[in-house]
């Protein structure tokens, strides 16, 4: 549906206040929001890989970019800075995120790869921005902080390592926003390759982006049991959301950075952003960030 391609199409979330896909180019630096209305897509530039963007309740966005938390006015472009972390280690930034069930930012980090596959490991965090603007740290010595979710009655955080290949449960406490007590929920398969975004739907099961396996797949968290496939025409597979106006519609980010010239005349559509409608089952509304 979107045809304007990303080198880094990532974190895709509906707004219903304006019927738009919002999401970002996380190495064009760029927040994006397309209009299935017009087909238009209007974009804002940043000053640093942004990697992650959240409904306000206040009106514009929530985002991290490098390894900053930072609001974004839509209309005036203006990016105002809340805070930084890690300011020791200059070779990380921020990846994905989203907003808890009682308007909190949690969002984690990673090492940025310093050649093609090599990256210094366990440099990556996982933190929870409350709506006072503090910050805490809630899980430390992780490699690529990526998909997260919760469940429908608000007691499981799910949470992806990208290279433990693993997509895990936390017990959560509504009230403080802690987690706790990590469990496997499921484990890849090796055709599956590495788990990156993910999305709950309205039944509590999970829809986790299979990156460089073209798909995203449905998994039930309570039997571990991954229960379907959707196949794209990309490979890399990013992140997923769902939307519309009754959140029937799924929409999928991609990728086409990392693709060497033969694998891009191959996929054509690498870098394009998908819907997958027909699935028979909806999605949840996102949340805002309450401040």
């Amino acid at each position: 549906v979107v045809k304007e391609k990303n080198r880094m199409g990532e974190c895709p979330v509906w707004e219903e206040r304006e019927n738009a896909l919002v999401y970002v180019d996380i190495n064009s630096q760029k927040v994006c929001r397309w209009s299935p209305l017009t087909n238009e897509v209007q974009s804002v530039s940043v000053d640093a890989r942004v990697s992650s963007v959240a409904l306000r309740q206040c009106g514009g966005y929530v985002i991290t970019l490098g390894t900053r938390f930072a609001f974004l006015d839509w209309d005036t472009q203006a990016v105002t800075t809340i805070l930084e972390v890690e300011k020791d280690k200059p070779n990380n930034r921020f990846n994905d995120g989203k907003v808890d069930p009682k308007g909190r930012f949690f969002a984690g980090t990673m090492a940025e790869e310093t050649a093609p596959g090599v990256r210094a490991r366990r440099q990556g965090a996982l933190y929870t921005l409350f709506p006072d603007h503090s910050v805490i740290k809630q899980l430390d010595q992780l490699d690529i902080s990526n998909g997260l979710d919760w469940s429908l009655d608000h007691r499981t955080f799910f949470h992806i390592d990208s290279l433990a290949y693993a997509v895990h449960a936390f017990r959560y406490d509504v009230h403080t926003g802690r987690i706790a007590c990590p469990r496997v929920v499921y484990h890849l398969e090796k055709e599956e390759r590495m788990p990156d975004g993910m999305c709950i739907d309205a039944e509590g099961k999970l829809w986790v982006a299979c990156i460089d396996a073209g798909r995203v797949i449905r998994i039930d968290p309570e039997t571990g049991k991954r229960i379907q496939t959707v196949r794209l025409p990309a490979s890399r597979i990013t992140s997923c959301c769902f939307g519309g106006k009754d959140y029937s519609e799924m929409y999928v980010t991609s990728a086409y950075d990392g693709l060497d010239e033969a694998t891009l005349a191959k996929e054509p559509q690498a870098g394009e952003i998908f819907k997958i409608t027909g699935l028979g089952v909806k999605g949840i509304p996102q949340n805002f960030y309450a401040a």
